[in-house]
């Protein structure tokens, strides 16, 4: 049996990771950005509208994770690469901090936090905006940051539950002739 304080302090843990989860869940959103994501939803076919929706949303909640990956998508599948990639920096900043981990990505070990199991959602959004960042890199021609990159999700997740295989993959077979 352990301690009353470890018990107490893998209790206060486990209580602030719940919160931290729920936050990327939606939680802790104010309710007009939630309308403001929502309305971004429905104006997704005129890109202004839906970017202004977006950015009044980001205005009133610019680092909640929600609203991140709604700029990300939106950015990604109007096919706005690079400032996809600036939110994917801004995703990975958050879940680093989030995880308490090295602000660089570089720096991510992969003791550091709990990679491995994909129930756990902190980890895996650190896992998903290194993926995002690091294939973005590749379509933007920054193949070696790109690998750089996948090498580290591999590292951090060798069992490759994210699939950073295929971009490895990806990039070995760059200038290969397509049969």
């Amino acid at each position: 049996m352990l301690p009353a304080t470890e018990r107490r302090e893998q209790t206060k843990s486990a209580a602030e990771q719940a919160l931290l989860a729920d936050a990327l869940l939606g939680a802790g959103l104010p309710a007009l950005a939630e309308q403001y994501l929502y309305q971004a939803a429905l104006a997704y076919q005129d890109d202004a509208v839906a970017e202004h929706y977006l950015r009044n949303a980001e205005a009133l909640a610019p680092d909640h994770a929600a609203v991140l990956i709604g700029l990300y998508r939106f950015y990604f599948y109007k096919g706005r690469l690079a400032c996809a990639l600036e939110i994917a920096k801004r995703c990975l900043a958050k879940a680093a901090r989030e995880n308490d981990l090295a602000a660089d990505w570089r720096d991510v070990s992969a003791g550091d936090a709990v990679f491995g199991r994909y129930d756990d959602i902190l980890p895996r959004f650190f896992l998903f905006s290194l993926k995002g960042y690091a294939y973005l890199q590749m379509r933007l021609g920054n193949l070696e940051e790109g690998r750089a990159a996948t090498l580290k999700l591999l590292q951090l997740d060798p069992s490759d539950k994210i699939g950073a295989k295929v971009l490895l993959g990806v990039l070995d077979r760059i200038g290969q002739d397509d049969d």
